[in-house]
């Protein structure tokens, strides 16, 4: 029943998100021009090197990955700082914790619905197109089962931290300047930017331990290694897991600290 209650949450999600189509051609047509940017600037890059190989990949093995990368931060992008940003300044946040339903939970389901559509819409045609440009560079096997269970967890440390940097708009009142240095420091620190092969030592082997690689570079390395070694399997989906976890009791916890300094006009 329970389960029910959820996905309605998610069919009126995806209802509403097939209400704005301009702005879904309007995402494509922009992602589109960034990845033509993304093209040349990396092609330069190679070029420039003056070797077919740096940091152990190639321009295709790069470009394969930050093509996917784009498309899997669209599918996975929630905008929950936003809207909680807009729940807390104008006091709709009250209505949200009198509701029979955990506001964490009742968020989280609420962007459920973008998840479907994106992935038919954004991420799927994407791969498709990929695995046929490139002729098979993509592998598929049991990797796109490893990749799967990633990517569920991915969402959930992505969903996590985003509501740990939503809460912090009760004590400043706003959200803009953070939320866009939250943005900065997860697409630089997950390499879905710059693939984490290219960071320098040590900042590479500092990212690793860092949550944020478990958002995209996680998923990725899993889905581009067609013949993975499981205990390669093991150790990034077990680290992706205790960042589930971690993520989730530091966000929670902080909500419940910060829900005693809620405040709004008039009250």
């Amino acid at each position: 029943m329970k389960l029910k209650k959820y996905l309605s949450l998610t069919r009126a999600g995806i209802i509403e998100q097939l209400q704005f189509r301009m702005s879904m051609l309007v995402i494509v047509l922009g992602n589109l021009l960034y990845l033509t940017v993304v093209y040349f600037l990396w092609k330069a890059i190679y070029a420039s090197s003056g070797t077919d190989v740096v940091n152990g990949m190639t321009f295709s093995d790069t470009l394969i990955y930050l093509v996917l990368a784009t498309a899997l931060f669209n599918f996975m992008e929630m905008y929950t700082v936003w809207q909680m940003g807009r729940s807390i300044q104008s006091g709709a946040i009250i209505l949200d914790l009198i509701k029979p339903m955990n506001p964490r939970s009742y968020l989280f389901w609420t962007y459920s619905g973008n998840f479907v559509v994106n992935f038919f819409s954004t991420f799927l045609p994407t791969f498709i197109v990929v695995c046929i440009v490139t002729h098979g560079a993509v592998p598929l096997g049991t990797n796109l089962a490893y990749f799967v269970v990633s990517v569920v967890m991915a969402i959930m440390i992505n969903y996590n931290i985003d509501f740990f940097v939503g809460t912090i708009c009760i004590y400043t009142e706003s959200i803009w300047g953070i939320n866009i240095m939250k943005q900065v420091i997860v697409l630089l620190l997950s390499g879905a930017t710059i693939p984490i092969a290219f960071f320098p030592e040590p900042f590479k082997s500092i990212t690793m331990y860092l949550p944020f690689q478990s958002i995209y570079n996680a998923p990725l390395t899993l889905l581009l290694n067609g013949s993975p070694e499981m205990s390669d399997v093991g150790r990034i989906l077990v680290t992706q897991f205790a960042w589930c976890v971690v993520t989730l009791v530091i966000s929670r916890l902080f909500w419940k600290v910060s829900l005693k300094r809620i405040t709004v006009n008039g009250g």
